[in-house]
């Protein structure tokens, strides 16, 4: 440039923006969420909806438990929801959201007690509805807490107005509901195995089990034969890893269709509890591992014999402790030994010990030989202990208060070795139920519980819906949509193999089971339960002003009763529910029960984790089709796990937790937001710095896109619009492509699939836009004057400006406020009160876009030359190049000559030929056809625009090009 050029600076059309390229967002996010709550964006969405025709849509809130800070869990399941919630209001949908928590159950109780224990105070010297207002201010407490760091998320919802499942409306609701199984025949009381917690002293639902390896005895255990002739001093071995269920024996299995034999003792090693001469019944598969077992080696015994199926029914048996119990004749009876379809030849010994107090395949056994009298015992107590006056063992534990090992394996074991009766012993190591709370084992214990029957005829039989509990529920599954579509398998199966419901928790906090039985009539009678509509009626009448608690006041009884049954007659239950039948009931007082719930009770989505097929997902679907016949849910979204960078799940000695408060810190709500979308939730996840690093990257990628619109829009107005008619082919396909991607960000938002939605966004605002679009339109849009193609431009900018920011404001809740309101301004102004703008239909265009996928083809070719050229300081940039372009396809070539593809190209001058290519020109593998020759640009450099060409210098402003010159 000469020395007298003038500077043109000030004649560029440069962006002007006061948008920072530096987010700052653990600082300005907190503003927004302020500014949200004085304008009311919640409610204001609600009035909206009042005077627009809006289909309601409603996602129902599986209720975290009010105990704790949040984990990375919580952040992502809420931020899903959140996504969800938002981007169906922005489709068009009335979208709420109504927050919940479950407030009942044993982790409150626990946390209570321990502080009566730092004080010496004893729990059961307090009365009880002292200690369940305890349990509802310590609830209160964390509800507060967590419902602060959920909005911090950005999670918007009536935050004012949450659902509770110990508010008092809620206790009413669900007594209500438990009632209705009282009423229609399902609700019945038995006494049954059932995961018992000794630490607890509480049943266990299985929702409520999570397994882990355990350590545990194993010991093989002979029992006398008696009866079936030369097999009368023959002895039948049975394998538990449950030692302390011995002295609750009443009972061996065998296999109708297993192969058995008669195995002899010909030989033993110096130690060992078998003596040559003894004689074993065994199932064959197995009698080789059962004799090693026993110290025995190949040669030290000898298969005498088959023993037929008709034999074994010639047989009973002597327990182990027969005659050792000082004469209480505890275990004298002979034990009844039959075939039972559950037995195997794969584990084991072929023979199955039998204590139906402890087992449910024993126990479905014998109820249904209607013999459960003869073999039901209770031997064990709430706290795991051995029964006092139980000979041998009385007062032996199961396990310690703290959840480890007791006395009572290794006691029977001592006795049984001492009496003869062991062949074997030794310990494996196994997947074991423990209780996901206290994360002690638990234990299958036989105890009076109350169980809704879900093979039971529901009522009179004649409901649409079905005739009992699990056909409803198996109908129904398939009137659900899953995602992923696994989730209907995996709760189909559990539905179909799953037992009664047990109801009852042993427990002081949570919603009483509201009924009353007959005294000195048995559970099996027809009139054992008071059913009574009045009564029902007195109960929930109290409870919706008093709450739950009027159940526990002294009097109770006869407040109920009074006046409608004799009081003396009956007992009032003092169970609670469990309370997965609390948070099952939540669609009944939320969706049905509120006016932002839905109309018809029954949610649009359910959404949580993976474990709430067995928990959440299963216990709402039990408890809706027992009382209406129907799901409450029309979709059920399922998110998997969130692991650490390695793989490996979080744990606090490990260390490897990581905590949403400190990625807010570090890194703003919206980047955890952005890593939710990223991830296939539907799979477990991985979290962590490299990880959060790589979705800040991606951040600001897509925050430069916006900031450079919001430069090049700084002075737009509507007389600067163009109709897509009159708009340049180049903007015409942006258009197109917005059309084509518009479908695409509804049908995954409609789908719930946001990794797909971001990805999509993602790769046209850096491909399409950023690396393509912006690259070809910024000379243009900075160097033209009022030129069409100029206008054109811009307008395609505003349309991208108000798309980009509703399509991603459900993902980057405040990045996309701060973009909004950068350019709109305005009182009260949010772009979360905004709709995706419609697409009109004539945007769409598949001519046009296959021409410049041509034209976009052989660009990348003439980039990638360019490249070459660069990298080699041949040039410094692409505007110093005149290349030549050699397309064999006659029909690219055209394309190619009729679009400026030195524009395009960012060249200053370009020939397009079909002559052929030389052999040293440059070619790209998976661009067949098209070939570049380099050559360098002719003329002077343009002191406005920066192209070469000849004309620089030859016109009214000294130093441009034509178009320059026009533009000064």
């Amino acid at each position: 440039m000469c020395a007298e050029t003038p500077d043109y600076k000030s004649t560029l059309n440069l962006p002007k923006t006061d948008f920072p390229m530096r987010a700052g967002l653990p600082k300005r996010e907190p503003m927004w969420l302020e500014q949200w709550n004085e304008i009311g964006i919640y409610d204001r969405l609600r009035e909206k909806a009042k005077t627009e025709t809006r289909e309601p849509f409603t996602l129902h809130d599986g209720p975290p438990y009010a105990n704790g800070h949040l984990h990375i869990g919580h952040a992502l399941n809420k931020t899903i929801k959140d996504m969800i919630v938002r981007s169906h209001q922005m489709m068009g949908r009335d979208a709420r959201y109504i927050p919940g928590w479950d407030c009942h159950g044993l982790p409150i109780e626990w946390k209570i007690e321990e502080q009566y224990r730092k004080k010496g105070r004893d729990k059961d010297q307090v009365p009880i509805n002292e200690f369940r207002g305890e349990c509802r201010e310590f609830a209160k407490g964390w509800v507060d807490i967590q419902r602060e760091e959920f909005k911090r998320l950005g999670v918007q919802g009536n935050w004012d107005k949450p659902y509770l499942t110990m508010d008092f409306h809620a206790e009413r609701v669900i007594a209500e509901e438990f009632m209705k199984f009282l009423m229609n025949g399902t609700l019945y009381q038995g006494s049954k195995p059932v995961m018992w917690s000794p630490v607890e002293q509480t049943a266990l639902a299985e929702a409520e089990v999570e397994y882990h390896d355990k350590d545990s005895f194993t010991i093989w255990v002979k029992f006398k034969v008696v009866g079936g002739g030369d097999l009368e001093d023959a002895q039948v071995v049975i394998w538990t890893t449950t030692p302390w269920t011995m002295p609750s024996n009443k009972a061996v299995v065998y296999g109708a269709g297993i192969s058995y034999g008669l195995y002899e003792i010909t030989g033993t090693p110096d130690e060992c509890w078998v003596n040559v001469g003894d004689k074993y019944l065994l199932a064959d598969n197995m009698a080789a591992d059962v004799l090693g077992r026993a110290r025995l080696e190949e040669g030290q015994w000898a298969r005498v014999r088959d023993v037929t199926t008709a034999e074994l029914e010639t047989i009973s048996l002597k327990h182990p402790l027969h005659g050792v119990d000082g004469g209480n004749g505890e275990w004298d009876d002979l034990r009844d030994f039959r075939a039972a379809d559950f037995v195997t030849d794969t584990d084991g010994t072929g023979f199955v010990h039998c204590a139906p107090s402890h087992g449910l395949d024993e126990y479905d056994l014998y109820r249904d030989l209607g013999m459960l009298d003869q073999v039901i015992t209770y031997n064990v107590m709430p706290d795991g202990r051995y029964r006092d006056d139980l000979p041998l063992f009385g007062g032996k534990a199961i396990l310690k208060p703290n959840g480890k090992e007791g006395n009572a394996n290794a006691a029977v074991i001592d006795k049984l070795v001492e009496v003869g009766g062991l062949l074997a012993r030794g310990k494996i190591k196994h997947s074991y139920p423990h209780s996901w709370r206290s994360k002690a084992p638990v234990i299958y214990r036989n105890t009076p519980q109350w169980f809704a029957a879900i093979d039971k005829t529901v009522g009179d039989g004649q409901d649409q819906f079905g005739t009992t509990i699990r056909e409803r529920a198996l109908t129904e599954i398939d009137n659900v949509n899953w995602t992923p579509k696994s989730g209907r398998n995996r709760l189909h199966a559990m539905m179909e193999a799953r037992p009664d419901w047990v109801l009852s928790r042993q427990r002081a906090w949570g919603v009483p089971l509201t009924c009353f039985t007959r005294k000195g009539v048995l559970p099996t009678d027809a009139d054992f339960l008071l059913r009574n509509a009045e009564v029902n009626q007195r109960i929930v009448e109290a409870f919706e002003v008093e709450g739950a608690d009027a159940w526990y006041e002294d009097g109770a009884k006869a407040r109920f009763l009074d006046g409608i049954v004799n009081p003396d007659d009956y007992d009032q239950v003092t169970d609670i529910l469990d309370v997965w039948f609390d948070s099952g009931s939540t669609h009944a007082f939320t969706l049905r029960d509120r006016e932002d719930g839905s109309e018809d009770g029954i949610a649009d989505v359910y959404m949580e984790g993976t474990d709430q097929h067995r928990g959440w997902f299963h216990s709402s679907l039990l408890q809706s089709v027992g009382t209406t016949g129907r799901a409450p849910y029309r979709n059920v979204v399922t998110h998997g796990f969130t692991l650490d960078s390695k793989g490996m799940k979080m744990s606090k000695s490990i260390g490897n937790t990581i905590v949403p408060e400190k990625i807010i810190q570090q890194y703003g709500a919206d980047i955890l937001r952005l890593w939710v979308a990223q991830t296939d939730y539907t799979n477990d996840q991985r979290i962590g710095d490299e990880i959060l690093k790589g979705t800040s990257d991606s951040y600001r990628r897509l925050r430069n896109t916006m900031r450079y619109m919001l430069g090049a829009l700084s002075d737009f107005t509507e007389a600067d619009r163009v109709d897509a008619a009159d708009m340049p082919e180049l903007e015409r396909w942006v258009l197109h492509r917005l059309a084509e991607l518009d479908t695409v960000v509804r049908d995954g938002y409609s789908r719930f699939d946001f990794q797909g939605v971001f990805r999509a966004i993602f790769e046209f605002a850096t491909l399409d836009l950023s690396a393509f679009y912006f690259d070809i339109r910024k000379d243009a849009l900075y160097c033209d004057g009022d030129t069409l193609r100029r206008r054109a431009a811009r307008t395609v900018l505003d349309l991208l400006f108000h798309r980009l920011t509703t399509w991603l404001a459900p993902v980057l809740v405040f990045t996309m406020e701060e973009v909004w309101l950068e350019r709109m301004g305005g009182e009260g102004s949010s772009v979360h009160l905004q709709d995706i703008p419609a697409t009109p239909e004539g945007w769409l265009d598949t001519e046009l876009a296959a021409k410049w996928a041509k034209v976009r083809a052989a660009r990348r070719v003439v980039t990638a030359a360019l490249e070459v050229q660069r990298t080699a300081k041949v040039i410094g940039a692409s505007l110093e190049a005149a290349p030549v372009v050699y397309v064999e396809d006659a029909a690219q070539r055209a394309a190619l000559e009729s679009v400026s593809f030195d524009d395009v190209t960012i060249t200053s001058q370009i020939t397009v030929t079909g002559d052929a290519a030389p052999e040293d020109a440059f070619r790209m593998p998976e661009t067949d056809g098209v070939a570049v020759s380099f050559v360098l640009a002719q003329g002077e450099k343009c002191a406005r625009c920066w192209k070469v060409l000849p004309d620089v210098g030859t016109h009214k402003h000294a130093g441009v090009c034509a178009r320059c010159d026009d533009a000064v």
